[in-house]
């Protein structure tokens, strides 16, 4: 792409951007864009919709039409893909963010942020010492509480391990009218993830595919077993409640999703997993049922040394053989949206994180964190980097695919009994066989 479009004697930049829900979701960005274009009457930002679970297709297909965005957001499980993206030349589509800004401070006057992003999400999206796409979205996985039952239970504090909760939940089973179960949630590859990387271990081969690109998988490790047996212990007790819905689909995601947050809601359970973004929705609930809500790091294995926490979101990617306008416009809109400004609202608007530590200090300046104390929560844990490559968090292609074979294995295992180490083996072939169709493809192109 040498040359850039013009529309009214200005250079567009196209920007496709992911919703979760409706394609509303992006109207705040529009308007973001609205007012980017008034600052630099010389460009127009055309943004585009599209699920975040079709995104990826939709990608290949415009490639394949010799049509392609100037910026591309991509969700975390994606990062790979976008890595790996190649046009019909063989060319990479997309190129380093930190190339591209080459070390300047500002880009059309847009005082450059990225060196501010907020470690939890800087170390997931990074690849070696480089940021390849741009973070501007994070979230991380939460325990969510009830805290009027955990008082009544005489549960003093939040659970920090493994043993903790499964403490707690004893406590709550003996609660007089007290919850059917004491934890859900939702049977999402998101929580494998987080298990395996909170013990130190991999998914991958190549460092979970951050040294090299991943070759072979793992979904039988011990870290992987240790957490599927004491998640089935969980439910054998009647202590982890399953909605029986594997988010397998873009679907049954939401739905997944949405009945552990209900039957939080519904009190029902006492604990309650969930992405950071989720947090507008319990605090809802809380108020709605008229309990007192909180939320805390997700609980581990405190058998093993705890490696770190996992963080969640999506990255934004230049397109390469971007003229230098082109690239400079993209660049200067990325940092845009990124602004402590931008971001701090968008944080207070969507539930997802404040991408840089300026825009934590601008709503905590502004009392957000005072008045909203658990979305403080999320800002503190992703504040923290991860020195260790495990708990990053793997960067492998077909990551969708690789998360239906763990949901569908742990279906299984809750709902059939079957044998974690013999179910969860057959997963891994299922896995590899992804990862080696993906490669022989990108071998063949």
């Amino acid at each position: 792409m040498s040359a850039s479009r013009i529309h009214d004697d200005r250079i567009t930049i196209d920007v496709w951007l992911q919703y979760y829900v409706t394609p509303d979701f992006l109207d705040p960005v529009r308007k973001i864009a609205a007012e980017f274009e008034n600052r630099h009457p010389g460009y127009r930002i055309d943004i585009k919709g599209y699920h975040f679970e079709t995104i990826v297709a939709e990608m290949r297909e415009a490639v394949l039409r010799g049509a392609r965005p100037m910026v591309a957001e991509y969700l975390c499980f994606m990062t790979a893909d976008a890595m790996d993206a190649r046009g019909p030349d063989s060319r990479v589509l997309f190129t380093s963010a930190t190339q591209a800004i080459g070390g300047r401070q500002e880009i059309l006057g847009e005082p450059v942020v990225v060196g501010d992003i907020v470690p939890g999400a800087r170390d997931y999206f990074s690849y070696g010492d480089e940021l390849p796409g741009v973070p501007w979205a994070a979230s991380t996985p939460l325990l969510f509480a009830n805290t009027t039952l955990l008082e009544a239970a005489g549960v003093p504090e939040l659970p920090r391990t493994w043993t903790d909760l499964e403490a707690a939940c004893q406590a709550l089973a003996s609660l007089r009218n007290g919850p059917s179960h004491g934890i859900c949630w939702p049977n999402y590859g998101w929580f494998f993830q987080l298990a395996v990387a909170q013990q130190g271990g991999w998914l991958a081969d190549h460092d979970n595919g951050r040294s090299g690109s991943a070759e072979s998988v793992n979904l039988a490790s011990t870290e992987m077993l240790t957490y599927i047996k004491w998640w089935k212990h969980l439910h054998e007790l009647g202590n982890y409640l399953y909605t029986g819905t594997p988010a397998d689909s873009a679907n049954n995601t939401g739905k997944a999703f949405a009945e552990s947050i209900d039957a939080f809601a519904r009190q029902r359970v006492a604990f309650a997993l969930s992405s950071s973004v989720d947090t507008p929705r319990f605090v809802q609930a809380a108020r709605a049922g008229d309990f007192s809500v909180t939320a805390a790091r997700v609980p581990h294995n405190g058998e093993v040394p705890y490696a770190g926490n996992l963080v969640g979101g999506d990255a934004l990617w230049l397109a390469s053989g971007l003229d230098p306008m082109t690239q400079d416009g993209a660049l200067a809109f990325i940092q845009y949206l990124n602004n402590p400004r931008n971001a701090a609202d968008r944080h207070k608007a969507t539930g997802h994180n404040p991408i840089t530590r300026a825009a934590a200090e601008l709503a905590a300046q502004e009392g957000w964190f005072e008045a909203n104390p658990i979305f403080g929560i999320a800002a503190g844990v992703l504040d923290q980097g991860n020195d260790s490559l495990a708990a990053r968090g793997a960067l492998l292609p077909r990551f969708f695919g690789i998360h239906t074979a763990m949901t569908h294995a742990m279906h299984d295992v809750l709902t059939e009994g079957a044998d974690p180490e013999q179910r969860f083996s057959r997963a891994t072939a299922d896995a590899q066989r992804l990862l080696d169709e993906y490669r022989l493809r990108n071998l063949a192109s």
